[in-house]
């Protein structure tokens, strides 16, 4: 009977009872939706602000130096002077400077 209205014509805890759903809500954002949204916006302001020149490591793991930037894809030279044309999207971050690519020129 815990379900049933008040005598009197009021609910009991007809807001207490929608609090804990938005409790859950409000931490899923912050912890979860927010940091993502975040992670998002920065990854896409990197992948705009590639130049011609910057050492990068794709998502498939391969390292290499950007030889050309297009609207939506990079040439980036790998090891052995070979060349490849990958999309900006398969970009993943900057590399460390390791010095391979230099060796060979």
């Amino acid at each position: 009977m815990l379900l049933m209205m008040d005598p009197n014509g009021g609910s009991q805890g007809g807001f207490a009872s929608f609090l804990p759903l938005l409790l859950v809500i409000v931490v899923f954002y912050f912890f979860f939706i927010r940091p993502q949204m975040k992670k998002s916006k920065d990854q896409r302001k990197f992948r705009e602000s590639l130049q011609k020149g910057d050492k990068v490591v794709t998502i498939g793991g391969i390292h290499g130096k950007i030889l050309e930037v297009g609207d939506t894809t990079a040439i980036i030279e790998v090891e052995g002077q070979n060349r490849l044309k990958v999309e900006k999207s398969a970009i993943a971050m900057q590399a460390a400077d390791s010095g391979k690519l230099e060796q060979n020129k």
